[in-house]
């Protein structure tokens, strides 16, 4: 396999470390983006209407309906009322049912075959040491010295998201970084109504075989995200099913990833 440079605290290389077989997974879009869908339908919470919603009402049709010279509609009964006579108990009138509610009992979740999720998983790592399809994600590695970016295992003990922000500028980081930053969005609307109060554009994913420290800093971060090495998935390394996320790597997490996946990677290669 190919061998690549660790990188220092201070910038400097500190020696080089041979990748792990999982690099060298060919690139498959279609598993990636089917195995994201499948993941994102986990996190969807079921949800359904009161059947009587909307019908909790003494409305009912004249008998004959015509004749009346009004719509053929169901009416609230009753007389010296302001409810009365009103159209009600159907879809399209004020206070009326909704005409196709979401129901309770709707399959949600999508299913996915377990090698072929871990399939999806070493792709997308593959994919995360293509510098075409990184910079065809977006992100910007004019300055970045080597792809797959591996750093010591001191970087799992930086406690300050400065530290952090600092260190991101010595190893070329810092434009993708801004990157993310500045294409922070206020939402407004529905989606702002319903708890997504910002979109925060994704920038460089750091993977670490132990957090001691670095997952608080790089919360204050716009963008950043943190995972440990056993915990990758396609929604990590491949946000909105697009393969080739920035990754940063700790030299001992190379050597952590899941058991499961080096297996499904052993069999790719034999």
């Amino acid at each position: 396999m190919v061998k690549v440079p660790i990188y220092n605290l201070d910038g400097s290389k500190a020696g080089n470390v041979e990748l792990p077989e999982v690099f060298s997974t060919p690139f498959r879009p279609d598993v990636i983006h089917r195995a994201y869908i499948a993941l994102s339908s986990h996190k969807l919470q079921p949800q359904g209407r009161d059947f009587m919603a909307g019908k909790k009402t003494s409305a009912s049709t004249y008998n004959p309906p015509t004749g009346r010279g009004i719509s053929r509609v169901p009416r609230v009964k009753g007389e010296r009322n302001p409810r009365s006579g009103q159209a009600a108990g159907i879809a399209s009138v004020v206070k009326g049912r909704q005409a196709h509610p979401p129901r309770s009992e709707k399959i949600m979740r999508k299913e996915i075959n377990k090698k072929e999720r871990l399939l999806a998983t070493a792709s997308s790592i593959a994919s995360s040491a293509n510098r075409e399809l990184i910079v065809l994600r977006g992100h910007k590695i004019d300055k970045v010295p080597s792809i797959p970016l591996v750093v010591s295992d001191d970087l799992q003990s930086i406690k300050k998201a400065k530290d952090l922000g600092s260190l991101f500028g010595r190893l070329g980081l810092d434009e993708d970084v801004n990157r993310a930053s500045g294409k922070r969005k206020t939402l407004s609307g529905k989606p702002r109504m319903r708890g997504r109060t910002k979109r925060v554009a994704k920038g460089p994913l750091i993977v670490i075989s132990e957090d001691k420290g670095v997952g608080r800093a790089s919360m204050n971060l716009p963008g950043i995200d943190c995972v440990l090495a056993r915990d990758l998935s396609v929604l990590h390394l491949a946000p909105g099913s697009q393969p080739g996320r920035l990754v940063v790597w700790s030299k001992s997490a190379l050597n952590s990833l899941s058991k499961p996946l080096m297996e499904v990677v052993g069999r790719l290669a034999s």
